[in-house]
């Protein structure tokens, strides 16, 4: 890739973008330029990854051929209002946040526009991200695979059509929000019965790092997989039952639906 790319915020997402970006030599770090108002974190990205800083998003506007929005929703309005009489004619417009649609976009540039619609998520700041990826008619392939080249430098990317942006936060998005309070109640009921807590958690996490990585690297079904832990009559099949008993994967589909309709209400102010 021969661009230069703009991100405006310097967030925790916005440091795991710059970051896969440099750890995966994509682009020289000349060609990165990061703005935000806060000017420890512009100073802490600089120092860490040598990448070019700014406070004015009109400097990333005009300089930029790829500007991705690391903004929380309700700032683009005013971000965009800023930079849209500033960037070039060709830019690719990436905006990570929840509920931001291509239609917004384009309408809020008031011009023809390229965009692209992702929903990363946080385990992209240790390079095990999953986002998924939507665009307009007016992306080249070129520009697509460039995009794509950043986002898989910290995770996985899968394309699906934009109607299914609002299930992403479900599904990758803020589901780590619940395998960390899955990961915390495996360690307690280990601590419950007198393992230490530190020694509990590591268990707990590496169990689950490892049934997740069984599940993307054997293709496996999760139930066959499942079942290969479940001797007839033993420990696993009686922790099932009771899990099962207790509505576990009801409880969870009852949740991403709250999750996604909370999306929807984002997606359509």
């Amino acid at each position: 890739m021969n661009k230069n790319i703009g991100i405006i915020g310097c967030g925790n997402m916005a440091q795991a973008i710059a970051g896969g970006i440099v750890g995966a030599n994509i682009l020289s770090t000349e060609k990165i330029i990061v703005s935000d108002t806060d000017e420890i974190k512009l100073n802490y990205i600089k120092d860490k990854l040598n990448v070019k800083v700014t406070k004015d998003n009109k400097e990333i506007a005009t300089n930029s051929d790829i500007i991705i929005l690391a903004i929380k929703p309700n700032v683009h309005d005013q971000v965009i209002a800023q930079i849209k009489d500033y960037v070039k004619n060709n830019v690719v417009i990436v905006t990570i946040g929840a509920g931001i649609t291509i239609d917004y976009i384009e309408k809020s540039f008031n011009k023809d526009i390229k965009v692209i619609r992702t929903m990363p998520n946080t385990p992209a700041l240790v390079g095990e991200g999953m986002a998924a990826l939507c665009y307009n008619n007016k992306v080249t392939k070129e520009e697509i695979e460039d995009v794509v080249s950043i986002f898989k430098s910290f995770g996985k990317v899968e394309i699906i059509n934009e109607k299914l942006m609002d299930v992403v936060p479900a599904v990758s998005g803020s589901s780590p929000a619940y395998v960390y309070m899955f990961i915390e109640a495996l360690a307690d009921g280990a601590v419950l019965d007198g393992m230490p807590r530190d020694k509990a958690y590591k268990m707990a996490a590496q169990s689950v790092l490892g049934a997740a990585k069984m599940v993307l690297e054997t293709g496996e079904h999760p139930g066959e997989l499942k079942d290969k832990v479940c001797s007839p009559g033993g420990t696993t099949i009686e922790a099932v039952y009771s899990l099962e008993m207790n509505n576990f994967r009801g409880s969870v589909i009852e949740a991403m639906r709250k999750c996604t309709e909370k999306t929807i209400k984002m997606s359509q102010k």
